[in-house]
């Protein structure tokens, strides 16, 4: 998309959170892979869990089989208590074993087994 996207403004600082995982490289999975995260597809409760755990906003961008995710949050979240938490709520264990088929990942992982921390290098404000 050359236009860009929007984003969302909150009432608070926040921070971000940008990390990559990479899919199988096989476009049918990749295909199935953006299907289960399209509009209505997600399961609730996973949707909640993320809220619930004091993600504002997550996106997920895809280039060919590497995915790149971008996490907002507030300023005084703490990520590595947030995903412990996250990873006790009912269903996300489920739905990562059910993602885990498209991921370069072992079945069983958590998110924050699969998904990996970039660091950023640059930054223009």
């Amino acid at each position: 998309m050359t236009t860009g996207y929007p984003t969302q403004p909150y009432q608070v600082p926040v921070k971000r959170y940008c990390r990559t995982m990479d899919l199988k490289p096989d476009d049918a999975l990749i295909r199935e892979y953006i299907h289960r995260h399209s509009q209505g597809q997600v399961w609730a409760e996973i949707l909640e869990g993320i809220r619930s755990v004091g993600i504002l906003e997550m996106e997920i961008y895809l280039l060919g089989n590497r995915l790149f995710m971008i996490v907002e949050t507030p300023l005084d979240f703490e990520w590595d208590s947030a995903m412990e938490r996250l990873s006790t709520l009912p269903r996300q264990q489920e739905w990562e074993d059910f993602m885990s088929i498209f991921q370069q990942c072992s079945e069983g992982d958590k998110a924050t087994d699969k998904w990996q921390m970039m660091d950023r290098i640059f930054r223009l404000y």
